[in-house]
């Protein structure tokens, strides 16, 4: 392996242990912030995907890399707990759209000050273009993954 094999892979390498420690401490922070809710992370994610528009499962599981399988375990723990609900589709009448129900959009609004909290002192703590250049290092980083066929 060449020197800047050897650089390549431990950036790779570097960049995964990174986003796990981040994944870890975002699902700490989203855990905290959901209980308030009477949610989970998962819960709260899931619902959170359909509130601007209701949408099939499968296209929840596209958004969050994940299995439609995990996603739809969790839909209908929601719809079960009335906070979610299922409609017919017009695109396509088997897989059906999620949609929160006011129940649902109330749990969520029960969140928005403690997230806004912690969005605060996230931003107060790097700064705003910091935060910012963060956010768009991530998406690049995201995007280049997509690109080469293993995200």
């Amino acid at each position: 392996m060449t020197q800047s094999e050897d650089s390549y892979s431990d950036l790779l390498s570097g960049a995964a242990l990174t986003v796990f420690r981040l994944n870890g401490q975002f699902l700490s922070v989203a855990e905290e912030l959901a209980r308030t809710a009477g949610l989970t992370a998962a819960r709260w994610q899931v619902l959170g995907a359909v509130t601007d528009e209701p949408l099939p499962v499968s296209a929840v599981a596209r958004r969050f890399g994940t299995t439609r399988q995990s996603v739809q375990r969790i839909a209908d723990l929601l719809v079960e707990q009335g906070l979610a609900e299922y409609r017919p589709n017009p695109a396509h009448s088997r897989a059906k759209l999620l949609a929160p129900t006011e129940r649902g959009l109330a749990a969520l609004h029960r969140i928005d000050p403690g997230h806004s909290r912690v969005a605060e002192a996230l931003v107060t703590e790097l700064g705003e273009e910091d935060a910012e250049h963060a956010l768009e290092s991530l998406r690049l980083l995201s995007r280049a993954l997509d690109r080469i066929g293993n995200g």
